[in-house]
């Protein structure tokens, strides 16, 4: 969930099939291109896909012969996080479509779909962190200072994307954020055990292995860990 000032800002929030992202822009012509981004970068991939379904339904990296480039992005967030490539659809779509608004004259860019997020900005952006019924979500948040910046949060318990971890959230902080929903889906998948402090280090540690990435946070069962370079923690008012 993205926090800006709406003053001389354009947001809209659309649906498509499984994606649903929020874009904000200082420019209504860049909004309409992230859309249009979206939508024909969907439609390469799902074309892709129906020629080449182990795509789709790998959870381990896939190489690949020549393909879109929403396909050879994913598949390099996934090699570098040792993860399947649809684990960085979200955050690729988000990538793109914030490269085609700046190159449309944005100065402000910024695009989430589903908790993951792509941002380039000339004024802070704050995100909140989801957590499903944890204390802490939607209460705290980062503000993203820096640009650009990836971000995306995985959760074992609260979200519809699969993990096999059992984390309330893992977030991290990459280049990008295809790669950094390649290496939330890592880092989640071993936050899992009676453990929490070994669980929660475990993710972490994951995170950080992975090149790339800035910085990581990981809430487990009430503890939390976090490592790299993290933006300023917020608190929220909605």
């Amino acid at each position: 969930m993205i926090f800006m000032k709406s003053k001389n800002l354009f947001k809209q929030t659309f649906h498509r099939k499984e994606t649903v992202c929020t874009v904000i822009s200082d420019s209504e012509s860049a909004v309409k291109t992230a859309m249009a981004s979206i939508e024909n970068q969907r439609k390469q991939l799902e074309n892709y896909v129906r020629k080449n379904p182990r795509f789709l339904y790998s959870l381990e990296p896939v190489r690949m012969d020549e393909g879109p480039r929403i396909a050879e992005l994913m598949a390099e967030a996934a090699e570098a996080a040792g993860v399947g490539p649809m684990a960085a659809v979200a955050g690729v779509l988000c990538d793109l479509a914030v490269e085609a608004m700046v190159l449309d004259g944005a100065e402000v860019a910024v695009v989430e779909d589903g908790g993951e997020a792509c941002a380039v900005s000339n004024r802070p952006v704050d995100v909140a962190l989801l957590a499903g019924d944890s204390p802490l979500s939607k209460q705290i948040g980062f503000r993203l200072e820096s640009f650009p910046v990836g971000l995306a949060t995985s959760s074992g318990v609260f979200s519809h994307a699969l993990s096999f971890g059992d984390a309330e959230a893992v977030t991290v902080f990459a280049e990008t954020a295809g790669l950094a929903d390649a290496a939330a889906t890592a880092a989640g998948n071993v936050v899992k055990g009676d453990d929490v402090q070994g669980a929660v280090r475990n993710g972490v540690n994951r995170a950080l292995s992975i090149q790339g990435v800035r910085g990581v946070f990981v809430l487990y069962r009430g503890r939390v860990g976090k490592a790299g370079q993290i933006p300023k923690m917020v608190k929220l008012s909605e």
